[in-house]
């Protein structure tokens, strides 16, 4: 999660940053029609659409929104009505609801504003073949013209808050004027209608505890029509604890095949350290993505290499002819053991997320492929689902990819549908909340209803790959004074996650066993200036907990964060005092648990996955 893309060689140490997207379908052009949508002043803004491709039982759809005014644009509204059997079924680069046969755009965060002269666009997928009339652009006609004899209302003030309690709250909002008059307003939560009243308040209850919403208003005239939308409010319930029970929280590690190797960490590590006692979920990275197929990632690793007695997790060793040997056999065995783990074959990662753009070309086939690998008859038994590692999907990362922003929810719907209620299935998604960000390049919210949960790669966010810093921690739980971009920490991620419609119940919190530092730093407390990467075992700039704690011990804390300074190297890391007080976060939160990368960085004690374990309790 950084602003400059990690070196490639992150493959050996950090797995990919999904990201989630809405439909997005291949079809072909037809005319434009011009039509119209709530209010800023009339003829300031035109709406033009255009049927991009039509396969039969549906089609693909786009607006584009023009700034034809002299003033800026803030918001801009797109209204029609579609005939009884056409509707929008996906969007995209807008918030898109319907009632009736009457649909409604509204701009998301990063395409509101609009300077005199510019456009913005928005797309969505719809079924049926009927075509869009009545359209209005901020409450005037969408050629520019003006509504006959009456102008829409103007945006009432932003919703303030009073009375939070753990399930409700209270809104009240300045009234919006009109020529002829207000009737009502229409009280929105996220992208959702949640009410329409005729005053200006509005008491919100049966929401969740612990949990962030956002609300918007706008008015509607006595002839109908919608102004623009006020400023959007973000408030967040009180309470401490949300369901489900911390009985049920995720505690879920990555174990990579490679680490095997060098790192010589086998999966009866994980029971000499005490580990899988503490664990519910083991994600087994990584299998590939190639030609648009889930294909194995290291055959030996993964089924071939040969355990002896003392390096086998039950002390028997495997033997020459027997069907099943390597990792999946060891994790067999692990499963024997400790039979509530549930295991998961994670694909992609930093490094082989370079064919998921082919597998959203045909997320039926690429779902298939996977099917087929991981319930192969020699070790169906091992997994209890998949995991997806797409980094990152509409986004760059290793490459870039411009599958769009349904891509992502096209591919984990496959999955599901393929896979099954009886299977797992999960995806890493990124942490980027910056405005317009790798978050808002996907559709995190439509793939959340495919998806048992994400796990949100809240770490990485800075690192040496900006060789002369500043210096910063790489997995800051909360935003502070200095913090080199806007909206690279744990907290906004999960709130823009949150406000976008995932529940919290869906998210998992990410830690780090491993630090990021940088050398030549003369300044101890973050924002100081480097020469370069920190040395490192395996890869500069990075280092495992188990050598940090002892080489380079922490001397301070920012932003729920370890950070430490020995001679001119500058790493910053989490703690087990630090995973305590995350853990404390996440379930006030209300989040589903937490997922660290990966079992090798902690101490031959599992101390890291331990302070993970009791802080979810």
């Amino acid at each position: 999660m950084s602003t400059a893309s990690p070196p490639p060689t992150r493959r050996t140490r950090f797995f990919t940053r999904v990201a989630a997207v809405v439909a997005a379908l291949a079809l072909p052009v037809t005319g434009l029609v011009a039509l119209a949508g709530p209010a800023q002043a009339a003829a300031a803004a035109t709406a033009t659409y255009t049927k991009v491709s039509d396969w039969g039982s549906g089609f693909e759809g786009k607006w584009v929104v023009k700034n034809t005014g002299t003033t800026t644009l803030t918001s801009w509204t797109v209204e029609w009505d579609y005939p009884a059997g056409t509707s929008v079924t996906s969007a995209w680069d807008a918030t898109v609801t319907g009632s009736g046969t009457h649909w409604t755009a509204r701009n998301v965060g990063w395409n509101g504003t609009l300077a005199p002269g510019a456009t913005a666009s928005f797309g969505f997928n719809g079924s049926g073949s009927g075509a869009p009339s009545g359209c209005k652009i901020n409450g005037a006609s969408c050629d520019g013209g003006s509504q006959p004899g009456d102008n829409p209302p103007t945006a009432p003030g932003a919703p303030a808050a009073s009375n939070v309690a753990d399930t409700s709250l209270t809104l009240t909002w300045t009234p919006a004027t009109d020529d002829k008059g207000v009737k009502n307003y229409d009280v929105y939560r996220g992208s959702a209608k949640v009410a329409t009243v005729t005053g200006t308040s509005y008491a919100d209850s049966g929401l969740t505890k612990g949990t962030t919403y956002t609300y918007s208003v706008t008015a509607r005239d006595t002839v109908d029509q919608t102004g623009p939308s006020s400023g959007s409010t973000t408030v967040t319930t009180t309470g401490g604890v949300i369901p489900p029970d911390p009985g049920d929280k995720v505690k879920l590690g990555y174990f990579t095949n490679w680490g095997v190797y060098g790192r010589n960490y086998h999966v009866k590590n994980l029971v000499t350290s005490g580990t899988a006692a503490k664990i519910t979920h083991i994600n087994y990275a990584f299998g590939n993505v190639q030609n648009g197929q889930c294909t194995i990632g290291d055959a030996y690793a993964d089924y071939d290499k040969a355990y002896t007695a003392d390096q086998s997790v039950d002390g028997v060793a495997d033997t020459w002819d027997q069907p099943l040997r390597g990792n999946f056999n060891q994790l067999r065995k692990l499963k024997k053991a400790y039979p509530n783990i549930k295991i998961l074959w994670s694909f992609g990662g930093w490094t082989w997320s370079g064919g998921f753009p082919q597998a959203a070309a045909n997320p039926a086939a690429f779902a298939q492929s996977c099917y087929n690998l991981v319930e192969d008859p020699r070790w169906a038994d091992v997994f209890d689902g998949i995991d997806l590692d797409w980094e990152y999907p509409n986004a760059c990362g290793l490459s870039c990819d411009t599958s769009g922003p349904a891509a992502f929810k096209n591919l984990m719907q496959a999955v599901k549908t393929r896979f099954g209620a009886n299977n797992l299935v999960t995806a890493a998604i990124t942490a980027d909340a910056s405005d317009g960000g790798k978050i808002d390049k996907a559709d995190y919210a439509g793939a959340a209803q495919y998806t048992d949960f994400y796990n949100v790669m809240t770490y990485d966010f800075f690192g040496a790959w900006a060789a002369q810093g500043p210096t910063a921690p790489h997995s800051p739980l909360t935003s502070y004074a200095g913090i080199p971009q806007a909206g690279f920490n744990s907290a906004d991620a999960i709130a823009k996650l949150k406000a976008k419609g995932v529940p919290g119940s869906k998210l998992n919190l990410g830690i780090g066993f491993y630090g990021r530092g940088w050398t030549g730093v003369t300044q101890a407390a973050p924002g100081g200036t480097a020469t370069g990467p920190a040395p490192g075992t395996y890869e500069q700039g990075i280092e495992d907990y188990k050598v940090l704690k002892n080489s380079c011990p922490a001397t301070g804390t920012v932003a729920g964060t370890a950070y430490a300074k020995c001679g001119s190297n500058w790493w910053s890391y989490d703690t087990p005092a630090t995973i305590a007080g995350k853990m404390t976060w996440a379930k006030q939160q209300g989040l589903r648990g937490a997922f660290y990368w990966e079992f090798s960085g902690d101490t031959a004690n599992g101390e890291l996955a331990n302070a993970v374990h009791t802080g979810l309790r």
